[in-house]
């Protein structure tokens, strides 16, 4: 962005001189206009870094390692348990409340439910999966 903000300060400067000579009535239309050129600016911007960042993890995948956001850290993985407990309390209660003891039990097999797909996902729960190559079968050991 740095290389176009000489051209947007002529752009606004430009805007300002035809708002000078239009006068009043035009600045609602002046400012669209200008908008919509640092709009255009932004875009051309944003898909700029979305196909760097798509080449980049192409470039990671073509190399055979996984990307680095794809494996969810420690951090990640212990936050999303404390939040699951913190949520169950309140998820307990209306099990209870609701349908009694069924609803309790009820509601821990849809928290542990949860916590098991997420470990799962990444190959937390099945670690000898991480290294497998993409090509192999799925059936092979």
């Amino acid at each position: 962005m740095e290389a176009s903000e000489p051209e947007l300060k002529k752009e606004l400067d430009a805007t300002l001189h035809a708002r000078r000579e239009l006068g009043a009535d035009y600045d609602t239309a002046l400012v669209e206009s200008f908008l919509e050129k640092v709009e255009q600016r932004l875009d051309g911007t944003v898909d700029r870094r979305v196909r760097r960042q798509l080449a980049e993890q192409q470039l990671v995948v073509a190399r055979g390692s996984r990307p680095p956001q794809s494996e969810s850290s420690f951090g990640e993985r212990f936050g999303f348990g404390i939040i699951t407990l913190i949520v169950s309390i309140p998820l307990s209660a209306i099990g209870v409340v609701q349908a009694h003891l069924p609803g309790l039990l009820v509601t821990w097999a849809g928290i542990v439910g949860v916590n098991v797909v997420h470990a799962a996902r990444d190959g937390g729960l099945f670690p000898h999966r991480r290294g497998k190559s993409s090509s192999a079968s799925d059936w092979e050991e």
